[in-house]
């Protein structure tokens, strides 16, 4: 499996991170997790391109998570491609019909499929996943590709969340905050580094980055490594892991 960065950033990007978008690519499928502003133009940049995603997996409905959703929309029916699936938690469908009410023009122009997901197993895109109500201000899930890659979508650090990621190759973990911030709704290091503490997980990757993390990236693993002796890596804008 292939897991490439699109966006690493929050709802206050800045020029080097865009907003959260992951792309995963494993034996000819392409499945894309989130598709926050500045995710179409990664997608071209990477070099897979908007052409080759046709499904599109929401954590969650906040604004720099699906920002890009409509765009992707334009620019695939502007292409020739005409089918777009998108799967998320519930309210995806009213989430989708009322973006498409707002642009009108935009109605009938693709075949969309809409499939909205609840915690438990299902498969999306030839991927089999699991999902996990995590904690955050909208209805959010995390989600896990076997043992491969987890991905917590936004959510404070929780001991049921780090269940869930155990023994995941790769998980990529909402870090938006250093400690000073007051914040709930996402985590910051030291909290993190408490619910990860005694798990067994290949490489942890941060992401969700607001700018307030910015040149404070060793004060910050050093707070996660107070509790949690794992590899914790910042994860960067088109970053490709590849996962055995």
């Amino acid at each position: 499996m292939r897991v490439t960065f699109l966006g690493t950033g929050s709802a206050m990007p800045t020029g080097e991170r865009f907003q959260t978008g992951v792309l995963l690519q494993e034996e000819g499928r392409t499945l894309l997790i989130d598709c926050g502003s500045g995710v179409l133009h990664r997608l071209q940049q990477s070099g897979v391109g908007y052409e080759n995603v046709s499904t599109v997996l929401l954590t969650h409905h906040h604004l720099d998570h699906v920002a890009d959703l409509l765009p992707l929309m334009k620019a695939r029916w502007l292409a020739g491609e005409g089918h777009l699936e998108i799967v998320g938690p519930q309210g995806t469908k009213s989430l989708v019909d009322e973006l498409l009410a707002v642009h009108e023009y935009m109605q009938g122009k693709l075949d969309l499929q809409l499939r909205e997901v609840h915690p438990g197993e299902f498969s999306v895109a030839g991927f089999d996943v699991s999902a996990y109500e995590t904690r955050h201000s909208l209805p959010c899930l995390a989600y896990r590709f076997g043992n491969l890659f987890t991905f917590s979508g936004d959510s404070e650090a929780f001991a049921g969340l780090a269940n869930f990621a155990e023994e995941s190759a790769i998980l990529a973990h909402d870090c938006s905050f250093p400690d000073d911030v007051d914040v709930s709704n996402h985590p910051t290091p030291d909290t993190l580094g408490r619910e990860l503490a005694g798990r067994e997980i290949g490489r942890v990757y941060l992401t969700h980055l607001y700018p307030h993390t910015d040149g404070r990236h060793e004060e910050m693993l050093e707070s996660i490594g107070a509790h949690y002796d794992g590899d914790v890596r910042f994860a960067e804008d088109l970053q490709t892991v590849s996962i055995e």
